[in-house]
């Protein structure tokens, strides 16, 4: 069985300071509701098989932030895995978006458990700018080394 692959966009930014910042999304639904530290994503989703995996990429970061990701020359940051071995491609773009505006996509979900009702939940459920050093401690575990992949090319001047 192939691997599950999800696609996404690390939006970033520079603050007045000119320090990145890096646009992070918080899952929505019951089971996160409690989670902060290591939780937080890039906003991104699971594509097909001869899907174009950036085009997947910028339909998933509307489907969840509920507006068209900014114009701009995306950076490949490559694939990481996650600890549930699904395989992350990440591209970053140099943007701002206001997440007063954003308002995400819905699922799902019988809630709570094992009692027959479905409840919907949004996808994400709040958007944030964050610093570098607060990215590191936010993210998922695996997608800390997109965070460090986009520092390193930005700083490097290759950007």
């Amino acid at each position: 069985m192939p691997a599950r692959r999800s696609a996404g966009l690390l939006l970033f930014r520079r603050s007045r300071r000119r320090e990145i910042e890096v646009l992070l999304v918080h899952p929505g639904g019951p089971f996160w509701v409690r989670r902060d530290e290591h939780a937080w994503s890039i906003p991104k989703g699971e594509y097909e098989e001869g899907e174009d995996a950036l085009c997947a990429a910028a339909r998933e970061f509307e489907e969840e932030l509920g507006c068209e990701p900014p114009r701009g020359q995306p950076i490949d940051l490559g694939t990481v895995v996650q600890s549930n071995g699904k395989h992350v491609r990440a591209w970053a773009i140099e943007g701002d978006l206001d997440i007063a505006r954003v308002a995400s996509n819905t699922f799902e979900l019988e809630w709570p458990p094992r009692s027959g009702r479905r409840e919907s939940f949004p996808e994400i459920d709040r958007a944030e700018w964050f610093d570098l050093p607060t990215a590191r401690s936010k993210l998922n575990n695996a997608q800390v080394a997109l965070v460090e992949r986009l520092a390193e090319l930005v700083s490097s001047g290759s950007r």
